[in-house]
């Protein structure tokens, strides 16, 4: 069930948000202990929040679809009263005195918060084997990666635990979960979602944005969390407008982008088919699909990663004379950063501003791009090595390869499955648009499901 059905059906008083929420509760409760998507569970809070959206609905207040709607948000999102780890040791006992923006904004579309999922630590990673609160198992097959760093929440709307969580994406962190446990993922437009009151990886590269069950209901969420906050310096002015694909949303005459360089290399063979059937889905669609040569992306990702190593290392200096409180991982990528110069950073930020104009030209020969997600399926827990075209690749930088030049550009991306492996995994592919252009990726997206691009439900969900 989608958000706009259950909220269809709150309305219609086939059930209530308690009845909901307690079925929720009951989910977490049967599947938690396996694929550990939850840090904290906030069961008795959530219920009364479900109590009180009955009643407003009930006397006639309705705050709009999320109203009464079970979700969740990542472990790094300040929760008032409600302990916020951001999946480290350091923040264990972090008890926030105030709400994140996207919880007030969620709260005030009368969503109910059943509580706050589980991570890569310190948001440092794309596994959520978290070493401290456990590994997040992906609930289409246990022994297989969720992604992350936004794992438990891709998990856990996989697994019909909730209807949406909230995420963050600073090299991919949204859409690889959402590639690997087959969920919608949508990182916005930098500046678009406030950042206020979540625990930043680097200043320059973070997003915030949804996982959900589908492109309208990902819309749905992206509605409700975008928008101007003075607290966040990022924070853009454009006016927010109604993103939610229309039933029956044609995408006749959209010029869809087909990358002839760096996309398609090195691709899992059931990755590459899935896409290449999408693109012949959306033609089918009327949209014209149009090959195009993009700029050197393996240069944009390379300079992501330089800033990304410098900025997480700097933001998180104060602490790394506790070095037994960090896992080896996240460790081993701040030591990194700190080895780099202060050249390499202004370098690469000088860089990133010559890349933004040279990738806007792309935008005046097609109006947004279809690329993989990722180049695999989910990798195995554990693994750390993959081998793909005869050679081995290191699963982190191999995952996050497609994936980090959209945050160095800032250009929002909507990620969705696209089909299963032969091992019954789940395959995404990514929507890419221009800046602030959220509508007509989610649109294009929603087009492509209405027209039977998807797979079929977790078996877990």
């Amino acid at each position: 069930m989608t958000i706009r059905e259950a909220a269809e059906a709150l309305r219609a008083r086939q059930f209530s948000s308690v009845e909901l929420t307690t079925a929720a509760l009951a989910r977490i409760a049967r599947l938690n202990a396996t694929l550990r998507t939850f840090i904290t569970v906030t069961a008795e809070a959530a219920l009364k929040q479900a109590a009180r959206a009955d009643a407003e609905l009930a006397g006639g207040r309705d705050r709009g679809p999320l109203h009464g709607i079970p979700v969740a948000v990542k472990d790094l999102f300040f929760t008032r009263g409600v302990r916020t780890t951001a999946g480290s040791l350091l923040y264990r006992d972090f008890v926030p005195g105030h709400d994140a923006a996207v919880v007030e904004r969620l709260e005030r579309a009368g969503a109910v918060m059943m509580g706050k999922t589980n991570m890569h630590e310190l948001a440092y990673g794309i596994t959520s084997a978290n070493p401290h609160f456990g590994a997040v198992r992906n609930p289409w097959n246990v022994e297989h990666s969720p992604g992350g760093s936004s794992g438990g929440s891709g998990a856990a709307v996989a697994a019909g635990m909730v209807y949406a969580a909230m995420g963050s994406d600073t090299g991919g962190s949204i859409r690889i979960p959402a590639s690997f446990c087959g969920t919608v993922g949508l990182k916005p437009t930098y500046g678009r979602v406030s950042r206020y009151g979540a625990f930043p990886l680097a200043w320059s590269l973070d997003h915030m944005g949804p996982l959900a069950r589908s492109v309208r209901d990902a819309a749905v969420v992206f509605d409700a969390i975008a928008g101007h906050d003075r607290r966040d310096a990022a924070s853009s002015r454009h006016p927010v407008v109604d993103t939610v694909p229309e039933v029956g949303c044609s995408i006749r005459g959209v010029r869809i982008g087909f990358p002839e360089n760096f996309f398609f290399e090195r691709l899992d063979a059931d990755v590459e088919s899935s896409v290449r059937g999408a693109f012949a889905r959306a033609e089918s669609l009327g949209a014209v699909a149009v090959p195009v040569r993009l700029p050197d992306m393996e240069a944009v990702a390379a300079v992501g990663r330089v800033i990304l190593l410098c900025e997480a290392s700097a933001l998180l200096e104060p602490h790394l004379h506790k070095r037994g409180q960090f896992g080896a991982d996240v460790l081993a990528l701040l030591d990194q950063g700190r080895l780099l110069a202060a050249t390499d950073y202004i370098q690469a930020q000088r860089l990133r501003k010559k890349m933004q104009r040279e990738f806007a030209a792309v935008w005046r020969e097609v109006d947004c791009l279809i690329a993989p997600a990722t180049p695999t399926p989910a990798p195995r827990v554990g693994d750390h090595k993959v081998r793909l075209g005869g050679r081995e690749e290191d699963i982190r930088i191999l995952t996050t390869r497609l994936l980090r030049g959209f945050n160095l550009l800032g250009l929002p991306s909507l990620g969705m499955p696209c089909g299963l492996s032969a091992a019954g995994l789940p395959v995404g592919l990514q929507i890419v648009g221009p800046a602030m252009e959220e509508a007509l990726i989610l649109r294009v997206g929603a087009a492509m499901e209405d027209g039977g691009l998807g797979i079929p439900p977790c078996p877990t969900s």
